[in-house]
Order: C-alpha cells, then structure tokens, then sequence
C-alpha cells in the first residue's frame, strides 16, 4: 500500500516523469540510459514529496532535478570519461556536498543557486541511504 501510495503521489508530482528520458535525447540509445537515471533519482523525488515541503519549492526540486538528468546525459557526450561512468558513479562525480555541476550559460545564476540547492539535498540524501546500507 505504501509503495502505491508513493507511485501515485510521484505521478501527481511529476506527471511527465515518463517523457524526461525522451526530453533528454540527444542520440539512439540516450531514451533507456535516461529510463535508468529516471530509476535512480525516483526514490530521491518521493523522498521530498514526504517531506511535506510547500508546492513551490517541490516544482523547484522537480524541475532541478529533470535539468541534472539531462546535465548526465549531457556529459556522457562532451566528457569521455563520463561516458564511461555507471550511471551510479556519474551521478556521484556530479553532486557533491556543496552542489552539482556548472551548468553555464544557458541558466542563470540565481538558477545555478537554485539548482546547487536540490543538488546539495540529492547528496545528503544519497548519503544517508548510502549510510543506512
């Protein structure tokens, strides 16, 4: 019951959560690569979802979030070493504890702020998971 209670309020959050990896495509192959970074960031989002944070700052993270999964897809092309990463462990050379990656010039900085916030909360999350192991 839970579980379907946490898929159900994920669906109201992130109603196109679906259409993320086809958001993210740049090449064949980058629809199931981007189904697996869906995967791996879903508990994340149904974390904050419990953390009964206000409808704003969810839409905030929501939208962070879909943009650091397209910054993966992203990298896997402009960095080889990136590309040859499990997606676990790009993941983990992406966020650090004071943010994620630089995105540059197509965000703003107050956006860069914004999105080095969900960042820095992905990887007290990714940590206390990693912790509870």
């Amino acid at each position: 019951m839970m579980a379907s209670a946490s898929t159900s309020s994920l669906a109201g959050y992130c109603p196109d959560l679906n259409d993320w990896p086809a958001s993210w495509e740049i090449d064949d192959g980058d629809q199931i690569v981007g189904q697996r970074i869906v995967e791996a960031l879903k508990p994340f989002l149904i974390d904050l979802l419990a953390q009964g944070l206000a409808r704003k700052t969810l839409v905030r993270h929501r939208d962070n979030i879909w943009l650091l999964g397209g910054e993966m897809i992203r990298r896997r092309y402009d960095d080889p070493d990136c590309a040859k990463l499990p997606l676990n462990e790009l993941l983990t050379a992406l966020i650090e504890e004071d943010g994620g990656p630089f995105i540059g010039s197509s965000i703003s900085e107050s956006e860069q702020d914004s999105f080095d916030t969900t960042c820095r909360k992905l990887y007290r999350f990714r940590h206390r998971a990693a912790e509870s192991i």
